[in-house]
């Protein structure tokens, strides 16, 4: 059994990318882990500052929900990120919590597998491409750390649209592979 944390960065009502996640869930839960799920929306976490206090503090300076989720992230052995990919790139949510997650360069955290779970209304295979760099430069700041699995549902934008789609079976054979 392994501790998994899903991270849903979307923040749009019937989100696709959140889908996806929920099916990874039910799948990793299906395997016998053990699994949180936190969503980024409705969440307040400001910009990280530069200052580099939490490489001394082991935590932020900035007294907000990014915190308490740096702590499930250091806590977690498996992290599972989800966004919706806008501009070709991983959803500004998704990047402030990981700026944010500064402090667990100076932390003993546990995870070492990373997955990315990625939509868009694009469709085309090199859409998450960006995101994919994005997160791979944050897990090579970790070392023991690798980028073990990506899975992007593309061509689909609107609001629950990814319903019947392909890709949820295979979030969730994903998720139950772990």
């Amino acid at each position: 059994m392994k501790k998994v944390l899903i991270i849903s960065a979307s923040i749009r009502p019937g989100s696709n990318s959140e889908a996806l996640a929920h099916e990874f869930e039910k799948g990793a839960k299906e395997a016998g882990n053990a699994v949180e799920f936190v969503s980024l929306k409705d969440k307040n976490i400001a910009f990280c500052r530069g200052c580099f206090a939490c490489q001394k503090l082991h935590k932020c300076v900035i007294n907000d929900d990014a915190n308490a989720i740096a702590d499930k992230i250091c806590e977690s052995e498996v992290i599972v990120w989800a966004t919706p990919i806008y501009y070709y790139e991983m959803s500004g949510q998704m990047k402030t919590m990981i700026d944010r997650a500064n402090s667990l360069y100076s932390r003993d955290f546990k995870f070492r597998e990373v997955y990315l779970l990625a939509v868009a209304a694009d469709d085309e295979e090199q859409t998450p491409e960006r995101a994919i760099s994005g997160l791979q430069g944050w897990i090579d700041c970790f070392d023991g750390v690798e980028l073990k699995g990506t899975l992007f549902a593309g061509g689909v934008n609107g609001p629950n649209e990814i319903a019947g789609n392909e890709k949820l079976r295979e979030a969730y054979k994903l998720g139950k592979s772990i």
